[in-house]
């Protein structure tokens, strides 16, 4: 993020109780970790035939949404683009997790603090959006 996302971010309307931007990183390295032990096992797995493609569907999909925020929020700054993707990273990431809850409950497991963090983005995204609607 260059100082003019960062200037951008920082001049938004947030919640009083929104973090600083500098939690993030942490907080993110933390869950890519956590992602890619997890899903790259689920993938792998679908991949060499060890599981059907469909459970595959929701993680990848879950991948794509999360690589989309960044872009959308920061690239575009659409807050309401960012929304929406934020609700997708959400609702796959629960799809992904019913899907192999009964295959490999340690996937679910492992992925409980992404699924707190998601949510917690997710708010957090909803409000940015709606006290900076009208603004630029």
């Amino acid at each position: 993020m260059t100082v003019r996302y960062r200037e951008w971010y920082e001049q938004l309307l947030k919640p009083s109780w929104a973090p600083p931007a500098k939690v993030f990183g942490p907080v993110w390295t933390v869950l890519y970790l956590l992602i890619s032990v997890s899903f790259g096992a689920v993938l792998y797995r679908c991949a060499s035939g060890q599981m059907a493609l469909v459970v595959g569907l929701p993680f990848a999909l879950n991948l794509v949404f999360n690589l989309a925020f960044t872009p959308l929020q920061f690239g575009l700054r659409n807050n309401t683009l960012a929304a929406a993707d934020v609700l997708l990273v959400l609702s796959t990431l629960v799809w992904a997790l019913w899907t192999i809850r009964p295959i490999l409950f340690w996937v679910v497991l492992a992925n409980v603090p992404y699924l707190l963090w998601v949510t917690f983005a997710a708010v957090l995204q909803l409000n940015i959006t709606v006290m900076n609607w009208d603004r630029k």
